[in-house]
C-alpha cells in the first residue's frame, strides 16, 4: 500500500483509493489529537487558476485511534467562494503504526476542470466526455478509452468543421480545404484522417505534431488487445491532446486577429 502525506492524499489521490498516511493526525493547541487539515493547492474555478485552500474547521477527533468517517471542508483563500469537500474513512494500522485512509469521494470532482473551449469543441457529447474523465480519475482505463473514442468518433464532423473554419480564416491551400471536406464524409475518424494528405497550418500543431495524426494513432488501437493500464495511458493522452487542440483552434484565430489589428494600427498611424 502506498504511503503518502495527508496533503498528497487530498491533492493527488483519486476517490476509491486506500493509502497509508504518515501524518494523518496532529495535536492542536489544547493537546487534542485530531485529523490533520493541511493547507492545500487546488484549481479554483472562481479565480480560474491554482490557489491555496484552507480548512473551514478543525479536523475530527482522532485521539482514541478508533475507525472514523469524516468530512473535510476547504475554501479558497483568495476568493473565499470556491469550496472543496472530502469524504474520508480512517483506520489505524497497528502493524504499520500509521493510519490507513480510504478516500470515499470529493466534491467538486477530482482532477482539473475541462476547459470551456474543449467542451465547446465536443458539443453534444459533453456528458460522455465527462464520464470518460471520471473513469480516468478512478483508474478505469478501458472505460475511459471507450468513452473518449466514442466522443471523437461522434463529433468528427464538428472537429473537421472547426479546422475548416480556422484554415479558411488563415488562408491555407485550397487542396487542404478540399481534403477536409472529403474527410467529413468518412464515417470513422481514423479513416477520415487517413484521407488528409496536406499538412495542417503550423499554428494548429501540438508540439510540432499534427494532432489529428496523434489522435488517429491512439484511436486505431484495439481495446481488446490492450491491458487496462495501457488503455488508461492512451485515454489520458487522447484527453490531453484533444484539450490542447481545442486551445490551438481558438488561439489561432485570436492571434491572427490581434496581429491584423496591430498591423492596421501601425499602417494607418499618422
Amino acid at each position: 500500500m502506498d504511503e503518502l502525506a495527508q496533503k498528497e492524499l487530498l491533492e493527488r489521490v483519486p476517490p476509491g483509493t486506500r493509502v497509508l498516511v504518515k501524518d494523518f493526525e496532529t495535536v492542536d493547541h489544547q493537546g487534542t489529537t485530531r485529523v490533520r487539515t493541511p493547507e492545500i493547492e487546488l484549481h479554483c474555478t472562481q479565480c480560474n487558476g491554482d490557489r491555496f485552500f484552507a480548512p473551514t474547521e478543525v479536523g475530527a477527533f482522532a485521539g482514541k485511534r478508533q475507525p472514523l468517517d469524516t468530512f473535510l471542508v476547504y475554501v479558497c483563500r483568495n476568493c473565499r467562494k470556491s469550496m472543496k469537500t472530502y469524504a474520508l474513512a480512517g483506520e489505524y494500522d497497528e502493524q504499520e503504526k500509521k493510519w490507513s485512509v480510504f478516500k470515499y469521494g470529493e466534491d467538486p470532482s477530482f482532477g482539473p476542470p475541462t476547459p470551456a473551449r474543449a467542451i465547446t469543441l465536443i458539443g453534444p457529447d459533453r456528458d460522455q466526455f465527462l464520464k470518460g474523465r471520471r473513469c480516468e480519475n478512478q483508474g478505469l482505463g478501458v472505460g475511459a478509452f471507450v468513452y473518449y473514442r466514442r466522443v471523437v468518433e461522434n463529433q468528427k464532423n464538428r472537429i473537421f468543421d472547426e479546422i475548416l473554419r480556422v484554415s479558411q480564416h488563415l488562408g491555407v491551400d485550397e487542396q487542404l480545404t478540399t481534403e477536409l471536406e472529403a474527410a467529413k464524409k468518412e464515417v470513422q475518424f481514423t479513416k477520415a484522417v487517413e484521407a488528409i494528405k496536406h499538412a495542417l497550418p503550423q499554428s494548429l500543431l501540438v508540439n510540432g505534431h499534427n494532432p489529428l495524426l496523434l489522435l488517429h494513432s491512439a484511436l486505431s488501437a484495439g481495446v481488446h488487445e490492450l491491458t487496462d493500464a495501457q488503455c488508461l495511458e492512451l485515454a489520458s493522452s487522447i484527453r490531453i491532446v484533444l484539450i490542447e487542440f481545442a486551445e490551438r483552434l481558438s488561439l489561432a484565430i485570436k492571434d491572427e486577429a490581434e496581429l491584423n489589428n496591430a498591423v492596421n494600427r501601425l499602417a494607418h498611424r499618422k
